[in-house]
């Protein structure tokens, strides 16, 4: 038997609010459910994005506490460094928050801060192609 991780859930205050954050971050992130407990955003890499509302975790959850502080970091593989550009650029003119604009890290990659509507960090990242690489 082999566990497979599969599909990451966030809570989130206001699911229209997130939902919006995830389409500027440019994910498949449906406009007609933003009234919806809980939402599956299926992504190309094959990996799964659940938005489950607080009132959700309530109800079926009912010792559930809304956590305090940051605990998960969500990073976004983008396919260059000018697309960590623009997909924070989006992000930031869709009137989300931009925590770090992009940089170019020590560790060979371009990097972005961002956060969702419910304060936790999204990150962006590409490779930095060395000389002679395409």
């Amino acid at each position: 038997m082999a566990v497979v991780p599969h599909t990451i859930d966030i809570v989130v205050k206001d699911m229209g609010k997130s939902l919006g954050f995830y389409r500027a971050l440019g994910l498949d992130a449906p406009a007609d459910k933003a009234s919806d407990a809980q939402v599956q955003i299926y992504t190309p890499g094959g990996a799964t994005l659940g938005l489950l509302t607080e009132a959700m975790m309530r109800e079926n959850y009912p010792d559930w506490v809304t956590p305090v502080g940051q605990r998960v970091t969500f990073s976004c593989r983008c396919d260059s460094s000018e697309e960590v550009d623009a997909v924070f650029a989006n992000v930031v003119h869709s009137g989300f928050t931009g925590l770090r604009e992009p940089w170019d890290s020590f560790w060979r990659q371009r990097y972005a801060f961002l956060a969702d509507p419910d304060g936790n960090r999204v990150d962006l990242f590409a490779a930095i192609a060395t000389e002679g690489e395409e």
